[in-house]
């Protein structure tokens, strides 16, 4: 009995032999497998840049505790030099009693007080009456002019539709007069928290 092989189609490869082992085609990367790949190539990129660049910009490598070491450790006449006053200077007197309590400087003034202060300088006589009602101004110190919000708190009662809504366009006006945004929105609240008015500045 003879065996016969099929006859070979063009393009397809001839069978082996009998007994001859074929070793499997080689399987293709996976999708996932090269992503990880890519992205484990630009984690370490990213992270030799940042060596290079610590290795580059390292000269000022010192933390702030060391800088005042460093600038005690000169020379005493370089210290000197920089300390020396005029002959002619006269040394400062303390003012007051020998162990006389100092004056203690005046306190920063709040946002509140500023706003009160500009309106009695450049205000109405209705704007100067409705702001004597004013006890909190908050965000008024945190402009970026990206989206400023400023919260003026009163003691007005009502809300909206209360007796008090046309001071607190008063007081929004007003406040616009103070401050500027590209995009600030002032909204005045009554005692309870309700809004009694809001506006652009």
């Amino acid at each position: 009995m003879t065996y016969q092989q099929p006859p070979s189609q063009p393009g397809q490869q001839p069978p082996n032999p009998y007994g001859m082992y074929a070793p499997p085609p080689p399987k293709k990367m996976s999708t996932g497998a090269k992503v990880g790949i890519g992205c484990g190539g630009a984690f370490g990129a990213l992270v030799l840049l940042g060596i290079i660049g610590a290795a580059i910009g390292g000269g000022d490598s010192g933390t702030q505790a060391e800088k005042p070491a460093k600038a005690a450790a000169a020379p005493a006449p370089e210290r000197a030099k920089g300390k020396a006053a005029p002959a002619d200077a006269k040394p400062e007197k303390p003012e007051g009693k020998p162990g006389a309590p100092k004056k203690a400087e005046p306190a920063p003034k709040s946002p509140a007080d500023r706003f009160k202060a500009f309106v009695a300088k450049h205000g109405s006589p209705n704007e100067k009456a409705a702001l004597e009602h004013v006890t909190k101004v908050q965000g008024a110190d945190e402009l970026n002019d990206i989206l400023d919000s400023v919260d003026i708190h009163t003691d007005f009662t009502g809300g909206l539709m209360g007796p008090h809504q046309s001071e607190g366009k008063l007081i929004a006006s007003a406040f616009a007069d103070w401050k500027e945004s590209k995009n600030g929105l002032v909204t005045v609240y009554d005692v309870k928290g309700e809004i009694l008015s809001n506006g652009n500045f």
